[in-house]
């Protein structure tokens, strides 16, 4: 038997497009298997452990987010030894492609997702998307998702004016409506920031007795790369797969927001905006303690002058 790729070694960075489909389809040959599903997807599988994660990522996502260019299951796969079958689009498409629906048709028909002891199925945004429609392929999955849009046929979210040029896509066919597919997972958890009005909108089309919503306010609308920053992505992907995400496992994960300065940076923008200066000044103070913070102990002087001078 052939050694596995230390996937580790891999770095894929500054690789061209054509190249870096080459060289991942390489390990998958090598490790599992590779599949290219036309023009804008590619099916990719790393064999390691029992635990597998089905990741939806896009080629510029990939490139913008990981320092070494590679998909998100390798990094599972390095530090918690998980098989990783990644889906990978050449850009936002949701996934909505006949090739597509076809290979999940076949790993179900092998039984491929019974070979495992547990499936977790991960995306963000247009991924997450996917992640929700295809998990229903794996019955008794997980599936932890950011920000994901429901569907885009303008008949149910109309509202959603972001991707008009998208509504073109077939939302109703095979693997079509988000929340539905989800309804055969075991659980799945939804991260979203409830100030961002349209995210916050398409959540609420999840809600299902087996979906649990997590609000992330003051996060913004580019949750994922945040949490990538915050190395929070593999922690809330470990408690999902052990059934472990909770409300108050969420909190103290999240608790490391409150070293992060564009989080914080938007949490003082809203509490100034909202003439809310006395709990500005104390979040500046409870930020300068604890962090090298120059805005905010510059911020904290100019709030101290106004409410001196307002007598407040």
């Amino acid at each position: 038997m052939q050694d596995e790729t230390d996937l580790s070694a891999v770095d894929l960075s500054g690789v061209r497009r054509g190249r870096w489909i080459k060289a991942i389809s390489e390990i998958g040959e090598t490790d599992g298997f590779a599949e290219p599903l036309g023009k804008r997807h590619h099916g990719v599988f790393v064999e390691r452990g029992d635990t597998l994660l089905v990741s939806f990522e896009t080629l510029p996502g990939i490139e913008a987010l990981s320092p070494t260019s590679t998909p998100l299951g390798w990094t599972m796969a390095i530090s918690e030894g998980w098989s990783s079958l990644s889906v990978i689009s050449a850009r936002d498409t949701w996934f909505r492609d006949p090739l597509v629906y076809g290979f999940f048709d076949q790993l179900l028909d092998d039984g491929f997702f019974d070979e495992f002891d547990r499936v977790i199925f991960y995306g963000a945004g247009p991924c997450g998307y996917a992640a929700a429609a295809y998990s229903v392929a794996a019955p008794g999955a997980r599936v932890l998702m950011l920000q994901p849009q429901a569907t885009l046929d303008p008949r149910v979210t109309e509202w959603d004016d972001r991707f008009a040029d998208k509504r073109r896509l077939d939302f109703t066919t095979r693997y079509g409506y988000a929340p539905d597919m989800v309804d055969a997972a075991q659980q799945a958890y939804l991260l979203y920031d409830p100030r961002e009005r349209l995210d916050a909108m398409h959540s609420a089309l999840f809600a299902r007795r087996n979906v649990t919503r997590f609000r992330l306010p003051f996060m913004g609308s580019a949750l994922q790369g945040n949490l990538l920053e915050l190395e929070l992505v593999a922690p809330l992907l470990v408690a999902a797969a052990d059934g472990t995400l909770d409300d108050l496992s969420f909190a103290r994960l999240m608790r490391k927001r409150r070293d992060y300065p564009p989080y914080l940076r938007k949490l003082l923008a809203r509490l100034e905006g909202e003439g809310r200066l006395g709990l500005a000044q104390a979040l500046c103070e409870n930020v300068t303690r604890r962090l090298e913070a120059p805005r905010f102990r510059r911020r904290l002087e100019v709030l101290r002058q106004a409410r001196a001078e307002a007598g407040t």
